[in-house]
């Protein structure tokens, strides 16, 4: 049960993001990080897939979004392993959800299968669940009551020890400090985490938990908790600058994960390093 994956998340293809009078997203950078990771993971690490956990875009209007969310898709589509990609909010303002499915190429006898923006697959003796958070604008982040039902049934169906994907965070992190979302946990922290997260401590092997890890993005950050004994990972933005302001720094963020019988390590790597290791 040895399995290499790895991670990037909120890429921001588009223009150069202000936020409070200050640069923050380096996006005239993305496609050049982004080429640079596929080209690390294809000549060093050769993971089994690449997971593209969301905002692949800086939203602008539906045909600039169609085509720099393509030309995202391009770039990530030299690389040699797999793609599993997780729908992020700036990535559904003006592209649908078959606009998603068609520009990721996934067809209904392909695997995951074509179920939505929400699905689960298997790979190594591992079931990997991607889950679909939806952003109200300024307003909340949620799942809804039909994918929550949907997880619990798919959890007990696997029967194998669990990863998870999504974009938005299941923890209840603390946001001090935080240059985006201090203060502002309802446009990124999941409103049913509580829900969620009872769901994901209820699903058991054994006795042993079944779900060994959950990862996401969106708060520009790395953050680790540790809640009902599963790590909840937060993987810092690709083009987020490190910097007070212009020029600028990109973090360059990227994760390694590796799955034994024994443990799971999560390496971070770009320019805010990282290494988490967890026992089984």
């Amino acid at each position: 049960m040895d399995l290499t994956f790895a991670l990037c998340t909120d890429l921001h293809f588009g223009p150069e993001a202000l936020y409070r009078g200050k640069l923050r997203k380096l996006s005239a950078h993305a496609g050049s990080l982004l080429g640079a990771f596929v080209e690390k993971m294809n000549r060093e690490v050769d993971p089994a897939f690449i997971v593209n956990l969301g905002d692949d875009i800086e939203d602008e209007s539906p045909e600039a979004d169609r085509a720099r969310y393509t030309e995202c898709m391009d770039i990530l589509g030299r690389a040699r392993a797999d793609l599993v990609h997780v729908a992020g909010n700036h990535d559904t303002v003006h592209l649908s959800e078959q606009d998603l499915l068609s520009l990721w190429g996934r067809r209904s006898d392909g695997q995951p299968s074509a179920r939505g923006l929400y699905d689960s697959f298997d790979r190594a003796g591992l079931h990997f669940v991607v889950l679909h958070t939806r952003e109200l604008k300024d307003r909340n982040i949620t799942l809804g009551e039909e994918q929550l039902r949907w997880l619990a049934a798919d959890l007990a169906e696997a029967q194998k020890p669990t990863i998870v994907f999504m974009h938005h965070s299941a923890a209840d992190q603390h946001l001090v400090g935080n240059r985006w979302f201090e203060g502002r946990a309802n446009i990124c922290l999941v409103q049913e985490r509580k829900e969620l997260r009872a769901v994901l401590e209820g699903a058991r092997l054994g006795g042993q938990r079944q779900v060994l890890a959950v990862f996401n993005g969106h708060l520009h950050w790395n953050h680790l908790d540790l809640v009902g004994g599963i790590p909840y990972v937060t993987l810092q933005s690709l083009i987020e600058n490190l910097d007070d302001d212009a020029p600028g720094r990109p973090a360059a963020a990227h994760a390694v994960v590796r799955v034994s019988r024994s443990r799971l390590v999560v390496e971070v790597e770009g320019a805010e390093r990282a290494r988490y290791q967890f026992d089984r």
